[in-house]
């Protein structure tokens, strides 16, 4: 009897040192802090105040320039970042690239326009807020990711434009840990992607519901527009699009489709674009913007429109051991023709798979696309 009790005794005292450890690892990526509580923490700034004390607390950037805004020893979590600009240059959301290297890497863990960060993707301001990300008014740019680093963080800002950017504003909060990170924590990574044009495989029709296109077959995901492609194991957490209609009628007929593992067919299978981001018949009639969803821009059914659009799975997010591809329909088995741009949110162990690379800059720019199919026939670049 007292061999069963002590290897009962054993067995609870391993799980609870387990879950305590398990608890650990997830308190320093908690943003919410028990206020009743001691923290255990130094909260650090870096800021673009002026070092002598003045009042120009702000960065220039010249055409070409690269500024650094974070540079620091771990280990730490950086917890918020703030950015705010003035860049008369159009469409310098597109221009300006922003990267995170964690640790020392020479491959940067997060590579996007700055603007498509913050969930701007169509190359100009609008104000929406999430959990996670927000711009405020006005250019005010926000990030609460929070973004751990065991040796070194450092971020950079590069200006790819023609014209300087005069005042580069930034606040980066970050907490300095007494002790090493959990050996098992997973580093956070954006990635930017865009299709301009996501090429369907016809344009013969005249409406999504056409038989043509209602007939057609997507088991397998080919031709889908990717948001991310990862190998490793940890977790996707969310993405944010936008789309520039070259085509008219409702651009999102697709459905999202997850491949986790190397799958040939998905294990998470939606319904339709409006239905993955938790809206509902084309977004009705209005704009919103939730704590996990939304769409902060909505277009109407036509060319040339514009809409933005968000999804985080803070409830649960999407393990993955081995790898991911994260997709999506472009229309229904992907007959439309529309401009899609994206940032896709994970955490993952590093090394990290290569990025694709970052499209020119002039590439970057939305614009319509002589694609054909309806509203399309007077299209130019």
């Amino acid at each position: 009897m007292k061999h069963l009790f002590s290897i009962f005794m054993f067995v609870l005292i391993f799980a609870l040192a387990q879950g305590m450890r398990e608890a650990r690892a997830q308190d320093f990526m908690n943003a919410q802090v028990d206020l009743t509580q001691p923290q255990a923490y130094v909260l650090k700034r870096v800021s673009s105040a002026e070092p002598t004390g003045g009042n120009a607390d702000f960065r220039p950037i010249e055409p070409g320039a690269t500024l650094t805004v974070l540079d620091v020893d771990g280990p730490g979590v950086l917890m918020h970042i703030w950015f705010t600009l003035y860049d008369p240059e159009p469409y310098h959301l597109k221009k300006l690239v922003l990267r995170m290297y964690w640790d020392g890497e020479t491959s940067p863990s997060v590579e996007t326009p700055l603007g498509d960060f913050f969930g701007l993707g169509l190359g100009d301001y609008h104000v929406w807020e999430s959990e996670l990300l927000s711009a405020a008014n006005d250019r005010a740019l926000n990030s609460f990711f929070p973004m751990p680093f065991q040796k070194h963080a450092r971020l950079t800002v590069t200006n790819e434009g023609k014209g300087k950017v005069y005042s580069f504003y930034f606040n980066l909060d970050y907490r300095a840990l007494s002790k090493p990170l959990p050996a098992d924590t997973l580093y956070f990574h954006a990635q930017f992607r865009q299709a301009q044009p996501n090429l369907g495989w016809t344009n013969k029709w005249e409406s999504n519901g056409d038989p043509l296109v209602e007939d057609k077959k997507n088991l397998d995901g080919e031709g889908n527009y990717i948001w991310l492609e990862a190998k490793g194991r940890g977790h996707y957490v969310g993405v944010t699009m936008s789309v520039l209609q070259n085509q008219d009628g409702w651009w999102g007929e697709g459905d999202d489709m997850f491949f986790i593992d190397g799958e040939s067919r998905p294990s998470i299978n939606g319904t339709g674009s409006e239905d993955y981001f938790l809206g509902a018949f084309d977004f009705g009639r209005s704009a919103f913007s939730y704590r996990l969803y939304g769409a902060p821009v909505k277009g109407e059914e036509r060319a040339g429109s514009r809409s933005s659009v968000y999804r985080f799975h803070l409830d649960s997010p999407i393990p993955f051991t081995k790898s991911i591809r994260a997709t999506i329909e472009h229309g229904h088995a992907n007959h439309r023709s529309d401009n899609y741009y994206s940032v896709a949110y994970w955490y993952q162990t590093e090394p990290h798979a290569a990025f694709p690379p970052l499209p020119a800059v002039d590439a970057r720019i939305p614009k319509l696309e002589p694609v054909g199919g309806p509203g399309n026939a007077g299209a130019v670049r």
